[in-house]
């Protein structure tokens, strides 16, 4: 149904002649007429009755006027859903737990007035194609995998480079140390059932493997974070590494310990993905917060992949 023959029905309806109508809705006499004769074909009914007092609404037409009404109202809040500032920011954290959910809990207390739709896409592939059709506006994943290159519509910058932690139970031989050098884990079983082949965590824990000869094993099942804990607190032998920033808690009696790494410390960087053309006003503030709000990059005494992007 054409919204501009409804529109122009309410009109003639609330001023009762079709010439005031026109000019309410700056158009001739002539095009009003044709649009609500093309409502009455749409309808099958007429909507008016012609007098010498100007147009009276048949029974239909009064029937049909509370229910035009409501399309118009429908119209005006979809335009204004979608209107520039109106819509909720919708940004991919991929998980609830991370640093980039806590990135985005900074900028909500930093700017409380703008909505937000956080969503949790799980491989960069659904990013990329989310932020290509506007799905979503932004999303942080660690960029660019080997092979992998980012279309070159997506824009990308670092914005955090969090330092792993060794995450231990009370009975593991590590577990008393202040610090651990990343060389010493050499050995030691570390067990992350998280990783999964082809994500951009997997790429980023392979390079770790082969230029420390670590040891992670990803094998059985993934049950959550909460089975993970209590598999390491219970197992000395293993140990698991986390993200300084990731927001986990535990019961006091599991004993758990994060011990920072050193020497040097692994960080695994987070970058914001947009879309170049993307128009949302609250994006450039996402960024602008980001780039003040955040740590620098690229620090001494840090690793991280060689097919990491610049900043």
């Amino acid at each position: 149904m054409d919204l501009d023959t409804v529109r122009t029905f309410v009109a003639a309806a609330d001023a009762g002649q079709f010439q005031e109508a026109a000019a309410e809705l700056a158009v001739t006499q002539q095009a009003v007429s044709k649009r609500i004769a093309a409502l009455e074909r749409t309808l099958g009914v007429r909507l008016f009755t012609r007098t010498p007092r100007g147009a009276e609404l048949t029974i239909d037409g009064q029937a049909f006027l509370p229910h035009a009404r409501e399309l118009l109202r429908v119209a005006e809040r979809a335009v204004a859903s979608v209107g520039t500032g109106r819509r909720p920011l919708r940004v991919d954290v991929i998980a609830s737990r991370g640093a980039a959910t806590g990135l985005m809990r900074g900028f909500h207390r930093a700017h409380p007035d703008i909505d937000l739709d956080v969503v949790m896409l799980f491989d960069i592939e659904t990013a990329v194609a989310a932020l290509r059709s506007g799905t979503i506006d932004a999303s942080f994943r660690a960029v660019a995998a080997p092979g992998r290159p980012l279309p070159g519509e997506i824009e990308s910058v670092r914005v955090l480079d969090e330092p792993l932690q060794l995450l231990t139970g009370p009975g593991h031989a590590l577990a008393g140390a202040r610090s651990v050098p990343l060389a010493r884990l050499a050995g030691h079983r570390i067990w992350m059932p998280g990783i999964v082949p082809g994500t951009e965590w997997a790429a980023y824990y392979d390079d770790l493997i082969a230029e420390f000869g670590l040891t992670i094993e990803a094998t059985g099942p993934n049950f959550g974070s909460d089975a993970l804990l209590d598999t390491v607190a219970d197992t000395p032998a293993l140990a698991t590494f986390m993200g300084e920033h990731t927001s986990l808690v535990w019961p006091a009696g599991l004993g758990l310990r994060r011990i920072p790494v050193t020497d040097p410390t692994p960080v695994y960087p987070h970058s914001l993905l947009w879309h170049r053309d993307n128009p949302h006003p609250a994006l450039a503030l996402l960024r602008d917060h980001l780039a003040t709000a955040t740590a620098g990059h690229d620090a001494a005494g840090t690793w991280r992949p060689g097919w990491v992007l610049p900043r």
